[in-house]
């Protein structure tokens, strides 16, 4: 398994822009999916983003066009651009990895909370 730490969450205006960061550790090279899921108050969690290591990219309908999702192998890090918020982008976002490439995430990050409103 490999350890997932989030920043970069906060209050913004609609509108407004905010970058997510997750930090892997030992090492981002090995693991062959990660993602980006968000739970918004009272709902289920939903996956947002997800990025293979070969760079193969896939969003959810509600985010494609104002997120972008990037990955660095030598910063062991995957970010997570956010422009235009809306405020039902409003959740707490978590980081994931799905190491084996096997669609099943097993690690996954504490979460950082994303707030959209004026």
């Amino acid at each position: 398994q490999v350890q997932l730490v989030e920043s970069g969450g906060g209050l913004v205006q609609p509108g407004g822009s905010l970058r997510l960061s997750c930090a892997a550790s030992p090492s981002i090279d090995n693991i062959e999916t990660m993602a980006w899921y968000r739970q918004p108050p009272g709902k289920m969690r939903e996956l947002v983003a997800t990025i293979t290591r070969l760079g193969s990219i896939d969003y959810s309908d509600s985010v494609k066009g104002r997120f972008t999702i990037f990955r660095d192998e030598a910063k062991n890090t995957m970010d997570l651009q956010m422009n235009n918020l809306k405020p039902e982008d409003t959740a707490i976002y978590y980081c994931a990895a799905d190491v084996r490439g096997i669609d099943f995430y097993d690690s996954w990050g504490r979460g950082t909370q994303v707030t959209v409103a004026s």
